[in-house]
């Protein structure tokens, strides 16, 4: 920095030497001094930044906010809501539609009559009997299982006079029935539970014990089962015009893997992978080619075939910007917030002409304005430079969404399972958390239950037979 003395430069040389040595020490130290604070604050902006980093103005995800934020914002929300001028009642809003319970079909239906009117009198006109409410009760039946022994037995052949011994029919041979199997793994599966959790469901609740071996068994035999159905599942992504596609940490034996997943309207397809790079993406897709819906990372940055970058990781990057100390990147986080946001709702309702004429002028100046910034405004800047036309291609192609929610809400149960298991042991067990997975979240999204499809596949593997897959498209 050049500091303008406050005398002539008649008076400097009038100055003596000393003095004018011990001025120039100064000026060199003032300097040094201020380039020193100028890095130290852009330091501490940065750390601050890092602190201040969570999943609503970053890629994090919520479980990874710290607590006492998490009570933070949970006042702050309490606080505006007590600033409405109409204070809104917990449960149910006025007009809103009723969730009742289902009538089930009644095993036994029983006819309630009046037995005492106010009067007294217990007699009542039998004309005038009529139905006017039902009332569902709902009890568990006492679980009883079904056991079978089957006894072998061993003979003489009459014809040549060997011993012949008998064989267990081929579908009883593994000791645990369809249904049977298929709880325990949609315990182990669809819901996570751990081996012993397992273990002790069976003899708490089944009222038999079973070992952890065993569990295992049926585990693996229903991986096995699930192998059709999981390439059916796998087959359907890869053919759809549109896949929304993101990827999470997995662990095995403690070491980083990927879980993948190419999610649509139609299916949920899990893949793990020992890297996040350009192969496990291609070993993810084979050779898919529709219309990409994801976050901005560089592998995806670079597809081809049509591509809608998620707003909704822009926008948290915009909060990030508009929560910045330095007022310019805080301007312009606030500002291109609010049209990223903007954009995300001509999703709900298409733009007007001149809605759209409006926004995009308004949303080019501004990243003409700050591109060549050399700071985080500048980098944001640019970055949404280069993916501009993938910003709104939900506008113009048909069932493409603006924001990668859906691979983010079918990733959310594994990441869950990831924080309970820390991940799996083997690759036989990378293969059934695939497996199942795509399972789980395909039925999700179908709005079936996962149960009778395990059962019905089970099933058809203990007879050797191709599972019904029809279901899947």
């Amino acid at each position: 920095m050049e500091l303008k003395r406050p005398f002539s430069d008649k008076d400097w040389q009038a100055t003596p030497e000393p003095v004018r040595e011990y001025i120039v020490y100064l000026e060199n130290t003032i300097d040094r001094l201020v380039d020193t604070v100028n890095i130290l604050t852009k330091r501490v902006d940065k750390l601050e930044s890092q602190l201040n980093t969570n999943s609503q103005n970053s890629s994090k995800p919520p479980s990874s906010d710290p607590p006492f934020k998490k009570i933070k914002k949970k006042k702050e929300q309490e606080k505006k809501s007590k600033q409405k001028k109409k204070k809104r009642k917990r449960g149910g809003q006025k007009g809103h539609k009723g969730h009742q319970q289902t009538l089930l079909e009644p095993g036994k239906t029983l006819s309630v009559e009046p037995e005492l009117c106010t009067c007294g009198c217990t007699d009542f006109i039998k004309d005038t009997l009529q139905p006017i409410y039902t009332h569902q009760h709902i009890e568990l039946p006492e679980i009883k299982m079904d056991i079978s022994h089957f006894i072998l037995h061993k003979g003489e052949c009459k014809g040549c006079g060997k011993t012949v011994k008998a064989k267990i029919p081929e579908e009883f041979q593994v000791g645990y029935g369809p249904r049977l199997s298929a709880i325990v793994a949609e315990l182990s599966g669809s819901h996570g539970a751990s081996r012993e959790t397992v273990q002790d469901f069976c003899n708490s609740v089944l009222n038999f014990h079973i070992s952890l071996g065993a569990i295992q068994n049926i585990i693996d035999r229903s991986s096995a089962a699930l192998l059709p159905v999981y390439n059916e599942i796998g087959n359907v992504a890869r053919t759809s015009p549109v896949n929304y596609i993101d990827e999470t940490s997995w662990f095995q034996t403690s070491k980083l893997q990927w879980l993948w997943t190419m999610t649509n309207e139609n299916v949920a397809f899990f893949k793990i992978h020992k890297n996040r790079s350009k192969e496990a993406f291609e070993a993810l897709i084979d050779d898919w080619k529709g219309i990409l819906v994801s976050d901005d990372y560089g592998t995806y940055k670079k597809w081809k075939h049509g591509h809608q970058s998620c707003l909704a990781h822009l926008i948290r990057k915009a909060t990030k910007l508009s929560e910045s100390n330095d007022e310019p990147i805080q301007r312009f986080g606030k500002s291109i917030k609010k049209d990223l946001q903007l954009l995300t709702h001509f999703a709900k309702k298409p733009p007007s002409e001149k809605q759209w004429t409006d926004f995009y002028s308004r949303f080019l100046m501004q990243l003409i304005l700050f591109e060549d910034a050399n700071d985080e405004s500048g980098t944001f800047a640019r970055s949404l430079g280069r993916q501009m036309e993938n910003l709104w291609t939900f506008l113009d192609e048909q069932g493409v969404e603006p924001t990668n929610n859906r691979a983010e809400r079918a990733l959310r149960f594994g990441v869950l399972w990831r924080k309970r298991s820390k991940g799996t042991q083997s690759e036989k067990g990378n293969r059934w958390v695939e497996r199942i997975l795509s399972l789980k979240q395909t039925c999700r999204i179908k709005k079936i239950a996962t149960f009778p499809k395990l059962v019905d596949i089970i099933k058809c593997y203990f007879k050797e037979q191709e599972p019904e897959l029809s279901w899947v498209y």
